[in-house]
């Protein structure tokens, strides 16, 4: 059996948005349901908000987001943030993610550059306020 752990974003309206943008970074096609396709939609403002996206890339990355309709509230303020780790073989495809999210980023915490443990390190906001944290170590796998 194996499990898996999925980030799972909300968002008010932008989740569509979203899923576009991470696919323009990461590759795959989202899917997307809307409210009215689950017959979830009492107001017409919310049938087409997204009840449930979900986005797979070809190198195993799963991305899930949705919006809030306006029955519901939206928590304010995060405190969760995504890390893409990887090793020197990894150094391209994850500059590449880098490069990718920095694009119209809200704030670059850190740029990546070489860090005090060795690897390459990197912190942003993206355009839609989730936080990146970018890792890439420059040994080998192990195992």
């Amino acid at each position: 059996m194996a499990v898996s752990l999925t980030p799972y974003l909300h968002f008010g309206t932008e989740a569509r948005a979203v899923l576009e943008f991470y696919r323009s970074v990461f590759g795959g096609e989202p899917e997307v349901a809307t409210f009215a396709s689950f017959g979830m939609s009492t107001d017409p403002a919310d049938a087409d908000l997204v009840m449930h996206g979900f986005l797979r890339t070809d190198a195993g990355l799963e991305i899930m987001a949705s919006d809030t309709p306006s029955h519901m509230t939206r928590p304010a303020g995060t405190s969760v943030s995504l890390s893409l780790s990887g090793f020197g073989v990894d150094d391209e495809t994850l500059r590449g993610y880098w490069t990718k999210l920095r694009e119209g980023a809200r704030e670059v915490g850190a740029e990546l550059a070489p860090s005090p443990w060795g690897a390459s390190f990197g912190q942003l906001t993206d355009r839609f306020g989730v936080i990146w944290l970018v890792n890439i170590d420059p040994g080998e796998p192990q195992g």
